[in-house]
This record gives structure tokens, C-alpha cells and sequence, in this order.
């Protein structure tokens, strides 16, 4: 078995492992270190977060920069502020003991005053958000001519989020003879492109199965009714009495109504969605690390780049649009080499985004059949119960209080006092499951097929009737916004139903959306000077773009009846 040793490796970088407790590299650590360190290549390498990737490409860049030289001469970019900051803290601990190496996190929503001061000292890596160091660029705050490495971090992430133009502008500040090195959890189109555009001859180093899941992550899928997926939610969270989790919803609206109705219910639960504060973020995501927070109801904007280790589950409230959404995921649990479960809430007109995502990932679901209320309160006096025998007891301190205790319970026998034990902890439980319904769902294949034949004649008779009229906004795919996105904001328009929609075509910095003509004015109201992570929404109708051909209607009406 490798250790971090035969990578010839400098003692300080070995002495600042061993402090951390690394004592045997990850397969990607073993594939990257020596291949970075001895070849200087070009280098594509498809691993799932929580691989060991940032040591992978760190340790060999800290062995050659040179500690003498205070300009900078390692340059890797992050997609989201809370990547940048953890890699710029992990490359710090690695070289705790290496004399000399100045390391700068530079990212938006602090003090860029703070970030020049320290450029202006000298660092040798710089960690960075695509943003912020362009506008460094722009005001001449930083030279990025001298840098021998570039790593692209999560790059597919930095490309649905829109980086594009960003990353052209920043390389074409960089020399032509660096090594640029590409860490991906999936190999897509675009981060294909990535590598014809800006690297030569890169050697592809694949760690798992190109595309594939996480290898340490179970899959398994629950199908409910949609009326029923909060209360299936619950029972899954109830069934797993120590779980710590991220709960994926599809808009900042879904994702503050089941933050909101957990927290009501007694969970340790929060939100995180783009239109909080960062400050509102910093505060959640800090109660979410020390598990303060048991439950983290996020959008897949919102969650780009977090680093939390020990998830036990990822709850998929609803499957994402794109199938690569689903292994960003999945893969924030079962990180360094641990297990982990990702779950997913499904009905049955859903059942083929399975077979979808299998394909893809190359993995199997489980079907699971959501738990009846007596299996939960087993599962939680089960857990209860673990907890009780592991306790150490401290004699000196419980002994002098054991005999009035002993006295006051001495008139009930074994069996009388563990059932008040039992009903003390648990009426609860018992009380909220008594007679709770079955929430499964059969999965009959027979009657998937009507009721997809029946969605589908009732689609043909439907749509088109009416008329579709094209509204263009000034969001794309920079400021995160996806077809999901615009129908859920659709979705808000309170009192006017279900509302049609047609073709949406999602642009870099633009967005055209039909939908039916007689909801033009609450589009536009609802739409216009909104905020979408962080930018205020322009919308306006296409002149002569109104329609009244037949096409495939969106569904966006997925609001829950009130109770």
C-alpha cells in the first residue's frame, strides 16, 4: 500500500499530513501526485467531491512553488465562495510547516481592499471565484502573467453557473507554456471543451467510472403520491433517528415552505437559497458545520461548492432537471471513503427519470417502501436505546443520588417501568403515527402506462387551445436561472391557477419563455424588478411573437393545495 512517502515529497509537507492524520493518499491522490510532480502535463481528472481532490492537485503545487519568489505562481479557480475559501484553508494546513508559502483566498462578498493589501505583501497561490479576480484584473490589483499552474476546480459547475466569458478573460492574462490541470465530476460537452480550448496533450485520468456515482454512495428512490411528499419526508427523517442531511428542492420557494413547515414540526431544520444575505448564508451554513442544524433545505444554486463531511443522506425533495445536477448531489455524501444514501422522492409518472439516472451513473435504485409509523418508533427506540447502553456512568457523581431514585421506582417491576420508560419517550411518536395512512405507492407497471397515456391525449386536446404569447429577461445561465427556475416563479403568481407554458430557451444572459397570452400582465408584474440571485429582472414582450400553435405545455402548476 502507497503512503504520501513514496511521492518523494518534502518533510514539511509529510510532518503537516501526518498533524492532520493522512497517512495513506486516496486513488486519485496516488493516480494526480506523482503524475503532477514528474511529468509537468496537462491533466483531465473525472473524480466525485469528497475524492481527496484538493490535496491531489495541492501537495505537488506546494512542492514546487518557489518559497523565494513572493509573486504568484499557482493560480486555481473555484466556483463559489465556500469552495474557494476551504481549498485556500486545506492548502494551509497541508504546509502549516512549510517556511515561506502565503496563500490568498480572493472571492466576492468581502472587502476587495483587504484582498489587494494582501496581493500587494506577495502571495504564491492564489485560490479564487472567476468574478472577483476578474475585477482585481480590470483594476490592476494583480499580475497572473508569472503563474506556471492553473487548476480548473469542479469545472463543470464553474460552466453551469456561467463562467465562461470569465475564465477566456482571466486565461488570456496567463502565459502560454503553463500546465493546466481540469478536476471534473462529470465529463460533459462543455468541460470537454475546457480541454480543447486550453489545454495541450492533457492525459485523462478517470477515478471511478467516467460520469459515474460516487462508489461509497446506496441509491434509493420512495414512490409517493406528489400530495404526500413532505409527510413521506418526515417519516424517512423519522426513521433515521442520527441523520444529517441536505434536502434538495427545485425553488427558493419550495425550498423556504419545507424549511419552514420542518422547523414548525420540530426539526433542526434551515434554509439556504439565493436570495439570502451572505451574512445569512455565513450564519446558516456555520450552524450547519457544527451540527447545530440537523437539515439543510437547499436549491442546487444555493448549494454549488459547499463542503460539509459526514453527510449520512442527501434527500432529493425533487429530481433535477439534468441527469449531471443529480452526481453533484449525490456525491456531497459518502465522501473519503465513507457510505453514504441518496434518496429520492418520486411519483409514478416519474419512475423513467430512474432508469435516466441509472443509466448515467451506472448505478442500481433500491426501491424502498416508506416506513409505517410502528417501524419508525422501533427505528427510534432502537437508536434511543444505543444511546443508553454506550453511556459511561460516572459512579462518583450518580451513586449518591441512585437510592432515592431506587426507593421512589422501587413499587414498579421491570416490565411496568420499561414501558414508561418507552411511553415517556415516545408518546410523541405514538401518538402522531396512531392509524397513520400507507403513503406507498404500487408500482404497477400497467398503470404507469394509462396514466402516461391519459397525460399525454390530455396534453394533445389542450394545448392548443389558447394562445402563447414570448417574453424575453435579462437572466441566463450566469445568474443561475434554469427552466425550473422560471416556472417556479410562475408558480408564486398567486390566484390565477394553472398557467401554460411553452418553449423556454435559456441563454448566457438572456432568457425567452412563452406561455399563454390571457396571463400577460401578471407575467409581467410578477417578473419585472424581481431579484434572481442577486440581479433585478427586466422582462418585456417579444413584439409578433404571439402564437396559437399546438405545442407541449409545461407543467407549472406544482403548488401543494392548502391544508
Amino acid at each position: 500500500m502507497k503512503s504520501f512517502e513514496n511521492f518523494g515529497i518534502s518533510d514539511q509537507l509529510l510532518q503537516g499530513l501526518s498533524s492532520l492524520g493522512f497517512t495513506t493518499p486516496t486513488p486519485v491522490q496516488s493516480k494526480v501526485i506523482p503524475l503532477v510532480l514528474e511529468k509537468q502535463q496537462d491533466l483531465v481528472a473525472l473524480a466525485q467531491t469528497g475524492t481527496g481532490k484538493t490535496a491531489a492537485f495541492g501537495l505537488p503545487l506546494i512542492e514546487r512553488i518557489d518559497l523565494k519568489n513572493r509573486k504568484p505562481q499557482a493560480l486555481i479557480l473555484c466556483p463559489t465562495r465556500e469552495l474557494c475559501v476551504q481549498v485556500a484553508r486545506d492548502l494551509q494546513d497541508f504546509s502549516r510547516f512549510v517556511k515561506g508559502l502565503k496563500v490568498l483566498a480572493v472571492y466576492g462578498g468581502t472587502s476587495i481592499y483587504e484582498q489587494i493589501k494582501t496581493l500587494q505583501r506577495g502571495v504564491q497561490i492564489i485560490v479564487a471565484t472567476p468574478g472577483r479576480l476578474n475585477d482585481l484584473i480590470r483594476r490592476e490589483k494583480v499580475n497572473i502573467s508569472g503563474v506556471r499552474y492553473v487548476v480548473f476546480d469542479e469545472a463543470d459547475e464553474m460552466l453551469q453557473m456561467g463562467f465562461q466569458d470569465e475564465l477566456n478573460a482571466i486565461l488570456s492574462h496567463t502565459p502560454a507554456d503553463k500546465n493546466t490541470l481540469l478536476f471534473s465530476a462529470t465529463m460533459s460537452k462543455e468541460v470537454a471543451g475546457i480541454a480543447r480550448r486550453y489545454m495541450t496533450d492533457p492525459v485523462e485520468l478517470t477515478c471511478g467510472k467516467r460520469n459515474a456515482g460516487a462508489e461509497n454512495v446506496t441509491h434509493e428512490y420512495y414512490m409517493v403520491h406528489a400530495k404526500n411528499r413532505y409527510l413521506a419526508l418526515k417519516r424517512i427523517v423519522d426513521n433515521h433517528p442520527g441523520i444529517y442531511s441536505i434536502i434538495f428542492c427545485r425553488t427558493r420557494l419550495e425550498t423556504s415552505n419545507v424549511a419552514a413547515k420542518l422547523i414548525q414540526d420540530g426539526y433542526n431544520a434551515d434554509a439556504l437559497h439565493g436570495e439570502l444575505s451572505q451574512a445569512q448564508r455565513d450564519q446558516v451554513m456555520k450552524k450547519f458545520r457544527q451540527r447545530s442544524l440537523q437539515l439543510l433545505v437547499a436549491t442546487d444554486v444555493a448549494a454549488r461548492g459547499l463542503d460539509v463531511n459526514d453527510l449520512t443522506h442527501v434527500i432529493n425533495y425533487n429530481l433535477p432537471d439534468d441527469v449531471s445536477a443529480y452526481t453533484h448531489r449525490s456525491g456531497r455524501t459518502g465522501r473519503a471513503g465513507r457510505g453514504g444514501i441518496s434518496i429520492a422522492l418520486i411519483h409514478m409518472k416519474e419512475k423513467y427519470r430512474i432508469a435516466q439516472i441509472e443509466k448515467r451513473i451506472n448505478r442500481k435504485f433500491k426501491q424502498c417502501k416508506v416506513p409505517t409509523g410502528m417501524e419508525i418508533c422501533r427505528r427510534q427506540l432502537a437508536g434511543m436505546l444505543e444511546e443508553v447502553i454506550g453511556v459511561d456512568v460516572d459512579h462518583d457523581q450518580i451513586d449518591p443520588l441512585y437510592a432515592p431514585v431506587a426507593e421512589q421506582l422501587a413499587h414498579l417491576d421491570r416490565e411496568e417501568l420499561i414501558k414508561k420508560f418507552i411511553s415517556l419517550e415516545f408518546n410523541r411518536f405514538l401518538s402522531y403515527y396512531k392509524d397513520a395512512p400507507d403513503l406507498n405507492v404500487r408500482d404497477d407497471g400497467r398503470k404507469q402506462q394509462r396514466l402516461g397515456d391519459k397525460q399525454k391525449k390530455s396534453r394533445q386536446g389542450t394545448a392548443g387551445h389558447g394562445r402563447f404569447t414570448r417574453f424575453a429577461l435579462n437572466v441566463g445561465r450566469r445568474q443561475g436561472i434554469g427552466p425550473e427556475g422560471l416556472i417556479g416563479k410562475i408558480n408564486e403568481i398567486p390566484g390565477v391557477g394553472r398557467i401554460k407554458i411553452g418553449k423556454i430557451n435559456i441563454k448566457r444572459n438572456s432568457a425567452h419563455m412563452e406561455a399563454e397570452t390571457k396571463f400577460t400582465a401578471q407575467i409581467l408584474a410578477a417578473f419585472q424588478h424581481a431579484e434572481i440571485n442577486g440581479k433585478t429582472v427586466s422582462i418585456e414582450v417579444v413584439p409578433g411573437a404571439v402564437s396559437s400553435r399546438k405545442r407541449p405545455v409545461r407543467k407549472s402548476n406544482t403548488r401543494r393545495r392548502r391544508r
